[in-house]
């Protein structure tokens, strides 16, 4: 039995990744070309596969060969069609379940669920996916704008003058707190530059 694990590891219930394109199917309901889809399923495995295709809504699809079998390192394509196209299902997401198996078990090695909506219109769809882009370009515009100057305050001049400032105060407070404190007597520190606690504390304030 050892053996056999190690020789099979990927034939695991429900762990065998499914390869299948595209995950998501979209129905326009003006547009008679696209009442009829493929699902194309991928075997790179070294042995055959069967597969199942279950629906959340069978009654609003046909799925012509909703099952069979993919040979090593081969592909099939699963053909969906749409065949209740009414305005009362414009938006409402479906699903699909594309199930896999070894061709001797019974058992699903693995499952990939693909969403199908059914639109009203291409050219609307076409439109608002136009906008959503250009909203998306100018959002992009605005982050990868304030990324630089986050990112690479070296390149603007403005803002060097106060990072060198900031350095060069926390230099000083850092050297302030490295000096001995006034009464300390064995120092080789002359005694001008002891200071006491309470300078001590402003500079231990300014470098927090």
């Amino acid at each position: 039995p050892m053996q056999q694990q190690k020789r099979q590891p990927e034939l695991v219930e429900g762990n065998l990744p499914v390869f299948v394109f595209p995950t998501e199917l979209i129905f326009y309901a003006d547009d008679q070309s696209t009442h009829k889809q493929v699902l194309t399923l991928y075997n790179p495995y070294e042995f055959a596969l069967k597969f199942k295709v279950l629906c959340t809504t069978p009654n609003k699809y046909a799925v012509v060969d909703a099952t069979g079998a993919v040979k090593p390192q081969c592909c099939v394509d699963i053909v969906i069609r749409h065949r209740d196209v009414r305005a009362s299902y414009y938006g409402v997401i479906d699903k699909f379940r594309l199930q896999v198996s070894e061709q001797s078990q019974r058992k699903a090695l693995g499952k990939k669920e693909i969403i199908a909506t059914l639109l009203p219109s291409a050219k609307e769809q076409q439109q608002q996916k136009e906008e959503e882009e250009k909203r998306i370009k100018e959002h992009l515009a605005e982050s990868v704008f304030f990324e630089q100057t986050l990112c690479q305050p070296e390149n603007r001049t403005a803002s060097s003058g106060p990072s060198l400032l900031t350095v060069f105060l926390g230099i000083v407070c850092i050297v302030a707190l490295m000096l001995p404190t006034l009464g300390e007597m064995e120092s080789l520190v002359p005694l001008y530059l002891h200071l006491s606690v309470n300078q001590k504390l402003v500079a231990a304030y300014v470098l927090g």
